[in-house]
């Protein structure tokens, strides 16, 4: 285990091991998990320039007030946007890009249980964790590769969790099965986009994490039975003290700031490894097996999942079902888009 002290050390010599004016995206980032990695970002990065994307006006006002309280010399950006709609994803990606050539850290923690559809066809639970992410990689990623020192793109879902997926229903899945057997299903698909991602600019990292129990609004936007029972067990877990099921927003944020820049998690190839590691911390294993190799699937610890995912998923490579997945992502997209992508 990546006890919490180890991630402070480390996140602790981000200003003085990387560059000043890193640029930083998270997207979902108006309250839970995102609003808490890009707080500890700023608070530890030297003169950041960070972008967040949300839907909430008045969130991000409150947001940026108490960035600017933790680090006065960084800029903070928040773009208001739905980014269950692909083409809102590219058109804040393009605004992102008329001002900055390089970004070194693409953060996303959108999602929802919500299982209607948007306006241009797809399941919200499906489209928010999957096609979204995968879109804002792609559009982001050569001003990735552009970054020196830090090429990271993080996705906080459900690594480890990694189950049966079904071919005939990438998008449909989640509106015709339980919740937790579209996790599963959700979590393969990410973490084979996020290999084949890997392949292609094996120059940047990615790492898609299960955060563990960590107190957030995800789930209160449900509906139905599902939403009234989310509503009673957010009831019971007030009457009790938070430590004992979540972890603390700061060390929330502390853990996911060392999935983002530690060296632990380099890429393939290159040198932009992030802070260097500490004695006694190893590089990570890659969801191929191998240690370093580029992407990484983390647990709410920052240790490896088991290797019964690991094994699922070089099932799903050798069967080929990795590359048809790639290939329906980039069909859905020009669909929705109208846009190819590589």
């Amino acid at each position: 285990m990546v006890a919490l002290p180890v991630a402070k050390a480390s996140n602790a010599k981000l200003a003085s091991t990387l560059p000043q004016e890193m640029v930083a995206v998270f997207v979902g980032a108006t309250s839970g998990i995102g609003e808490f990695a890009l707080k500890t970002f700023a608070q530890h990065a030297k003169k950041p320039r960070i972008y967040f994307v949300g839907r909430s006006q008045e969130e991000a006002n409150r947001i940026i007030s108490e960035c600017r309280n933790l680090n006065s010399n960084g800029q903070y950006t928040f773009i208001q946007a739905d980014v269950s709609l692909l083409n809102k994803v590219d058109e804040v990606c393009e605004q992102i890009l008329s001002k900055e050539t390089y970004i070194n850290l693409l953060f996303q923690t959108q999602g929802s249980i919500r299982n209607d559809k948007t306006s241009e066809g797809l399941p919200i639970s499906y489209v928010l964790p999957v096609t979204s992410r995968i879109l804002f990689a792609l559009n982001l990623l050569p001003a990735i590769q552009k970054a020196t020192s830090l090429k990271r793109v993080v996705s906080v879902f459900a690594a480890g969790f990694e189950g049966p997926f079904s071919e005939n229903e990438w998008t449909e899945y989640a509106l015709n099965h339980n919740l937790m057997k579209a996790r599963g299903h959700c979590s393969s698909m990410i973490t084979m986009a996020n290999n084949a991602m890997a392949r292609q600019a094996p120059d940047v990292s990615f790492v898609h994490n299960f955060p563990g129990s960590v107190k957030t609004k995800f789930g209160r936007d449900a509906t139905g039975v599902l939403g009234g029972v989310l509503k009673v067990v957010n009831v019971l877990f007030h009457v009790v003290p938070d430590r004992l099921f979540f972890q603390a927003p700061a060390d929330c944020g502390e853990h996911q700031l060392y999935l983002a820049t530690s060296a632990r998690f380099p890429p393939a190839k290159g040198d932009a490894i992030g802070v260097a590691l500490s004695d006694g911390v190893s590089v990570a294993r890659g969801s191929d097996g191998l240690s370093g190799s580029g992407s990484y699937n983390i647990n709410y610890d920052g240790e490896n999942v088991s290797a019964d995912v690991d094994a699922h998923l070089a099932k799903a490579k050798a069967d080929g079902a990795e590359d048809r997945l790639w290939t329906h992502i980039l069909g859905e997209i020009k669909r929705v888009t109208g846009k190819a992508r590589d």
